[in-house]
């Protein structure tokens, strides 16, 4: 007898779930983010009181260390989905649900479940501390204007753990994952920015929390960032799932 896909969800997902939350260097990498996060932005926040910090917004210096922050959300992604090749935890999975597609899946949306109050936090933390240290001195900031940039980092973040758990299960290696994305995001990315177009993850997804200089052309909206972002998340996450369902656990 056939189950239905609906009634096979719930249960996946609360498995994944379980197994994401018992994984002792999911919470190791998020408690080191946030630290690493809070040291970047008392960094930034006191350049800021030193500088000109009346022509500074709070948001500016308190996300300044998301091109830092994206680190641990990328090792998040990695470490969520290559952790159970580690001592053949997959074969024990899959025997336990053999519905590879809708496992990958879900195991996804269980890292989104996660990823999403984590990345908020994070990112809220340093923009509270900033504002904190720098309230009389900054400019000025829109309530509407923080939520709008928080909610853009904060997907930024979550998009960017599930694209890196999507290549994570393409390469199902931690190591050479963790050199692939690292590479890209920290050496490639940044040498290259000024001779390729602006549609690629990291670069789309800036524009989603941090708006571009009066003097940049051809910069995207926030909703273009985002979208292109999402668009670079599922067709990874489609091709990591076509693999997933016909290579060997």
């Amino acid at each position: 007898m056939s189950v239905s896909t609906s009634r096979k969800i719930t249960p996946i997902l609360c498995a994944e779930l379980g197994k994401l939350v018992t994984l002792p260097w999911i919470w190791l990498t998020l408690m080191g983010t946030f630290i690493l996060n809070l040291v970047l932005a008392a960094a930034f926040t006191s350049v800021g009181l030193q500088g000109a910090a009346g022509t500074q917004s709070v948001l500016n210096i308190g996300l300044a260390s998301m091109r830092y922050l994206q680190a641990g959300f990328i090792i998040l992604g990695i470490i969520a989905t290559c952790s159970e090749y580690t001592g053949g935890q997959i074969r024990t999975t899959l025997t336990a649900i053999p519905w590879r597609g809708l496992q990958l899946s879900t195991k996804h949306l269980a890292l989104a479940i996660i990823t999403l109050p984590a990345a908020f936090i994070i990112a809220a933390s340093g923009v509270l501390y900033t504002f904190i240290m720098m309230r009389d001195t900054a400019v000025v900031v829109e309530i509407d204007s923080m939520i709008k940039t928080l909610a853009g980092a904060t997907g930024y973040l979550t998009l960017t753990t599930l694209l890196s758990a999507a290549i994570g299960a393409l390469i199902r290696r931690t190591t050479p994952a963790l050199v692939v994305l690292l590479g890209y995001y920290f050496t490639v990315s940044p040498l290259t920015r000024d001779s390729l177009p602006q549609y690629f993850p990291d670069t789309a997804g800036y524009y989603m929390y941090m708006p571009p200089s009066s003097n940049e052309i051809n910069a995207l909206t926030p909703m273009q960032g985002t979208g292109i972002l999402i668009l670079w998340t599922l067709i990874f996450i489609i091709i990591a799932i076509v693999f997933y369902r016909k290579r060997d656990a």
